[in-house]
């Protein structure tokens, strides 16, 4: 038992409730960047970073984790909408995203994006 015990303190750690809330925010706030055509997740990731700078270093890493992954299905938000891929790992789903939004199943293409994996 002593072999996971550095894992339960970790998952201890992460899951306070102000780490979820900054893990909430970082992926919001990554949601949007992603969603701006030309800003990856990497770029995303390097501009926000000056906003983690006066934090304690585990909400910062929580955050950009957050901010990386916000982005990463952003970016798919307008392959599947609008057929405009956000970042170059999201031009496969336009493939399937986009007509089947155009047949008014948007929700589950957006759904089947969000589960499944992102690069």
């Amino acid at each position: 038992m002593e072999l996971f015990l550095p894992l339960l303190q970790s998952f201890e750690t992460a899951l306070t409730g102000w780490n979820l809330l900054y893990c909430l925010l970082g992926v919001t706030i990554g949601m949007l960047v992603g969603v701006l055509p030309g800003l990856g997740p990497t770029t995303g990731t390097a501009l926000l970073l000056p906003i983690t700078f006066s934090m304690d270093p585990i909400p910062a890493i929580i955050m950009l984790a957050g901010i990386y992954y916000g982005s990463l299905y952003g970016g798919t938000i307008t392959s599947v909408l609008i057929n405009t891929p956000g970042e170059a790992a999201s031009v496969t789903t336009c493939f399937d995203g986009y007509p089947m939004a155009k047949q008014g199943r948007a929700g589950t293409a957006l759904g089947v994006a969000g589960i499944g994996p992102q690069k």
